[in-house]
Formats: C-alpha cells, sequence, structure tokens
C-alpha cells in the first residue's frame, strides 16, 4: 500500500539537502527511461486513479499530501502514459491543487525542491494565465537559492520561461500535437524543426 510518505521518499528520495536530492533523482526527473516508466506505471498507477475520483481527497488537508497528489496526477502520468493522450488527462485535477495550496499557503512549507514540481502543472498549462503564475513561481524558487543550488532552480526558471514563451506564442505546446491529434499550423510545423521545441 502506498502512502503519502512513500510516493515522496520514491520521487526525492532521503535526503534532507536539496542540491543532493537533485543530484540523485536527476536522471528519473528528466530523462526517459523505460525501466522508470514501468516501475511507476506498476507501483503508482492504480493511487493515479484513485486520485481522479476523489477518494484521496483528505490527503489535501496537508502540503505534503497535495505535492503526492500532484505528482500522481502531474508528474506519474508522464511516465506512465508517455507519448499519449493519457498523459495529460489528469493535468487540470494537479493545476487545482497546486492553486489550492497556494491559496491556503502550503506550499510554503515544503522544501524548495519539493515546491518545484508543486508548481510544475503551471508550466504544463497551456493557458498563459498559469504561464504567468509559473513564472512568478519558479522566479520566487530561483530568488532563495545561492550557490550551485540557487544556479539549479536559475535554470527551472529558465525552462519556465521558455515554456511561458511558447503558450504566448502559439496559446499550445505544439509538440503535444502529434499525441493528442491536433493539426498543426505551418508555423508551428517550422517551430518544430528547431532545437528544444519539445520537453
Amino acid at each position: 500500500m502506498e502512502t503519502i510518505d512513500s510516493i515522496l521518499g520514491f520521487w526525492f528520495g532521503t535526503d534532507p539537502d536539496d542540491e543532493a536530492t537533485a543530484k540523485k533523482q536527476g536522471k528519473m526527473w528528466w530523462q526517459k527511461q523505460p525501466e522508470i516508466d514501468t516501475l511507476i506505471r506498476q507501483r503508482f498507477i492504480f493511487y493515479t486513479q484513485e486520485a481522479s475520483t476523489g477518494i484521496l481527497e483528505p490527503w489535501t488537508r496537508s502540503a505534503q499530501g497535495l505535492l503526492a497528489l500532484i505528482l500522481l496526477t502531474d508528474q506519474f502520468p508522464r511516465n506512465m502514459y508517455r507519448d499519449t493522450p493519457q498523459a495529460f488527462a489528469y493535468d487540470e485535477l494537479a493545476r487545482s491543487w497546486c492553486k489550492q495550496g497556494m491559496a491556503a499557503g502550503l506550499d510554503l512549507e515544503l522544501t524548495p525542491i519539493q515546491r518545484a514540481f508543486f508548481y510544475l502543472p503551471l508550466e504544463h498549462s497551456e493557458l498563459l494565465e498559469d504561464q504567468r503564475l509559473s513564472l512568478q513561481q519558479f522566479d520566487k524558487l530561483a530568488a532563495l537559492g545561492t550557490g550551485s543550488n540557487g544556479q539549479a532552480f536559475t535554470g527551472y526558471a529558465d525552462f519556465a520561461r521558455r515554456h511561458h514563451a511558447i503558450i504566448e506564442r502559439f496559446g499550445r505546446f505544439p509538440h503535444r500535437n502529434r499525441i493528442l491529434d491536433r493539426r498543426s499550423t505551418a508555423e508551428e510545423t517550422a517551430f518544430l524543426q528547431e532545437k528544444g521545441s519539445s520537453f
């Protein structure tokens, strides 16, 4: 049986230092690995489905619980259902929990590296207002850090800016068009030939 603690422990490990966590977990977070996708699907698919039905609603009472729900509905589907429309099926739910937590100030109870994943539903959104809010939150994280840790959060803020720029320009992420069976415009097709056009 998975719990809030086991979900967070799987994703963030047990090191209390954010910089060490980012180094240890970064490969799992940012690199496509079929074995990791399979592991996440095997361990967590049931809990993602449970989250979408409201059964795990009691988890929304704590910052850690909300973060676990956001991982289950924002991050894990991108692994479990990679390159299929289902990868984005829970995005609206994840965004609602992100905003709910921010409104209550629960996000501020988390470590900076945890907050980065708390805010990712905003960065994944195809709504410009969400992208603007994402920029604000990732800029705040970048302002918190110093040294190499600060550089890491500066990198996250840079990625937030890149996502914002694409939504500002196209109103959607063109690299999702093929997966979601959307017809690309000529401008989008040209953009997709550019390096760094996909995430």
